[in-house]
């Protein structure tokens, strides 16, 4: 059974991301700057973007994090990202998702520039994945397929059951492993909470993508025997037994499901790393295109 090291590969990710940086700063030429835009006080969203700015300083990127108070209204943070649009310094940027209740959430996504849209969330950038044209990749889904490509774990011919219908994770995730492609070409089943047999669905996958959000749904009887399983949830359990008084888990029961495997990727450890490495090359190919 192999344990797919995510966090080593993000780092080989992350050290050609600084090679590639570090020859622009030698040939006296501008680095990548990546932007966030938080709105309200939210503690996950603040971890997340605090991480943006980390990743960021690594790699050797410029970044800039807009705070806004709750209270925003939805012109005033249209106004703001009319600034990001119209600043040639900022190569992408993202919006920290949940908006507060009065913002719609749609209305600011489509206000993006499409090619600053990192995130790729913007109806544009979504069509263009439809169609196998994209320019950017959804960060998660494309930090699954590249953690599954330089694993070795081959999609095409296989049969790839996506557990999860979300228009973040499910269905981009879904369209990369069926698209004509050296990362695709697998016959893709996916599934959800409405799924009949779905125990018997998930039981016929060669590879298993579970982004459900349900902590340690995936038990070893919706495996089938020798296939890779991918976790690409993460949830916070109270556990009175750890130190910090939780333990971080994802979809899949792990020390059951592990020893059915071929493959696993842990929680953590498996696809969140490379979720951040991703937006940085997303990052990268909008500087690109100015270059």
């Amino acid at each position: 059974m192999k344990i797919i090291d995510g966090k080593k590969i993000a780092n080989e990710v992350k050290n050609e991301i600084s090679k590639k940086v570090q020859g622009w700063m030698e040939a006296g030429q501008s680095v990548p700057h990546l932007a966030a835009v938080i709105v309200g006080n939210d503690g996950a969203s603040k971890t997340y973007v605090g991480s943006i700015e980390r990743s960021c300083r690594e790699v050797g990127f410029n970044s800039s994090i807009y705070q806004y108070p709750e209270t925003i209204s939805e012109k005033e943070l249209l106004d703001a990202i009319d600034f990001l649009n119209r600043d040639d310094e900022i190569d992408g940027y993202i919006i920290q998702l949940p908006l507060p209740k009065h913002i719609n959430t749609e209305h600011v996504i489509a206000h993006v520039d499409p090619h600053k849209d990192v995130d790729c969330f913007h109806p544009i950038n979504n069509g263009k994945l439809f169609l196998g044209e994209a320019e950017f990749l959804p960060a998660t889904p494309y930090g699954t397929i590249e953690l599954m490509r330089r694993a070795g774990i081959e999609a095409a011919g296989k049969h790839c059951v996506v557990l999860g219908r979300s228009n973040i994770v499910g269905k981009p995730l879904a369209l990369l492993l069926a698209e004509k492609s050296a990362t695709g070409n697998a016959t893709v089943t996916i599934c959800h909470s409405r799924t009949p047999n779905l125990k018997e669905v998930c039981a016929t996958a060669d590879i298993l993508l579970v982004a459900i959000g349900q902590p340690e749904m995936i038990t070893a009887e919706y495996v089938k025997e020798g296939a890779t399983v991918i976790d690409i949830g993460i949830h916070r359990l109270p556990d009175q037994t750890q130190e910090k008084g939780y333990r971080i888990c994802g979809d899949v029961k792990y020390d059951e499901v592990a020893p059915k495997c071929a493959a696993i990727t842990p929680v953590p450890g498996g696809v969140g790393p490379m979720t951040m490495t991703c937006l940085m090359l997303n990052t990268i190919h909008a500087h690109e295109r100015k270059l």
